[in-house]
């Protein structure tokens, strides 16, 4: 549900079925994984663009699938609301927190999410649209800031609460 940044756009012969498969350079040299392609027809068209994976991406993943059989990423402990749903409250950018785990470093923080009263109105909580130096205006920059860290790594994090901006530091951990 998130985009890949650096995603490397190449012509080779991608169809549906097949991704998976090694893109080298034109000395033999593993540059990435090929993934997905272009489908502007519907299923089973193909535009002849495809695009892989980088490598660099691909050396952080898979000792960490090797080892624990999945991959391991830093995190808030915190539940963020889809940028559409956030959208329908009328959130132009940031991250609105849906949930805080409240044995998490968020919860720890005081990261507040969304609250409903016994007559069913919603409250807004937090919204995140900072991670130390970098802006986070969507989903996909708030995962992308992320992951430039490690576990363990605390990071200030930028929130607006009733329309005021505050920082918290967080100490990431793993999700």
């Amino acid at each position: 549900g998130v985009s890949i940044n650096g995603m490397i756009q190449t012509d080779a012969s991608i169809n549906p079925g097949n991704s998976g498969g090694a893109l080298l350079d034109s000395q033999g040299r593993l540059i990435g994984m090929n993934a997905m392609i272009y489908n502007a027809g519907g299923a089973g068209a193909s535009a002849g663009l495809g695009f892989a994976i980088p490598v660099a991406i691909i050396k952080d993943i898979v000792p960490q699938i090797i080892q624990y059989g999945r991959v391991i990423r830093p995190g808030l402990g915190v539940a963020i609301l889809e940028d559409y749903y956030a959208a329908r409250f009328g959130l132009r950018e940031g991250v609105m927190v849906k949930f805080v785990d409240p044995k998490g470093p968020a919860g720890k923080a005081g990261l507040q999410g969304i609250t409903r009263d016994r007559f069913g109105q919603y409250y807004i909580g937090d919204i995140i649209v900072g991670i130390n130096s970098d802006s986070v205006k969507s989903y996909d920059d708030l995962f992308s800031t992320i992951n430039k860290y490690k576990i363990g790594d605390k990071v200030k994090v930028k929130i607006i609460r009733d329309g005021k901006e505050k920082a918290v530091d967080i100490t990431l951990v793993q999700i």
